[in-house]
């Protein structure tokens, strides 16, 4: 399972633009939020990566530690690189409370993601999180939806940045 590169600035085709913008619309965020986030990650482990419920957007399992279990879990989270750094953003769809895996990667930050081992540091920068948000929005332009949804609720989204372990 190896994680395939994502060029924020790679032209997307018209199949890309019509699934991101139904995955704005709350029939889709009611499907991801009740059985798409349940159903992808054991899709992915069986299929080796090579089927992902979200289609054309870049997707990859993302498998921490829990924060409070100390148990195995794992997430498909969507992805892009900043140059060769692969970034994540813990967005929720713009809900009110970080996801799960968030409180893991911040609990325990040596993860693995794509089936490689990174150690994840959050982005604090302002300027940073600011040129980073630039990128996510060109591969999956809801982001912006959800940084105004979590700001309503007086959350920011925080941006993930992947190292590789040493």
């Amino acid at each position: 399972m190896s994680l395939e590169r994502v060029d924020p600035n790679a032209k997307r085709g018209p199949l890309y633009r019509v699934l991101v913008a139904f995955t704005a619309t709350r029939l889709s965020m009611w499907i991801s939020r009740t059985f798409l986030w349940r159903l992808d990650p054991p899709i992915m482990r069986l299929t080796r990566g090579r089927v992902r419920l979200a289609g054309p957007v870049r997707t990859a399992l993302l498998e921490t530690t829990g924060a409070k279990t100390g148990q195995p879990r794992a997430n498909a989270v969507i992805y892009f690189h900043d140059g060769d750094t692969p970034v994540i953003v813990a967005s929720r769809l713009g809900d009110p409370r970080h996801p799960g895996w968030f409180h893991n990667v911040v609990a325990h930050p040596d993860i693995r993601f794509g089936g490689e081992p990174y150690r994840a540091e959050v982005v604090t920068d302002e300027a940073e999180r600011e040129r980073l948000w630039a990128l996510a929005d060109r591969v999956f332009w809801p982001y912006a939806n959800y940084r105004e949804r979590a700001a309503r609720a007086g959350r920011t989204i925080p941006v993930i940045r992947l190292r590789p372990a040493p």
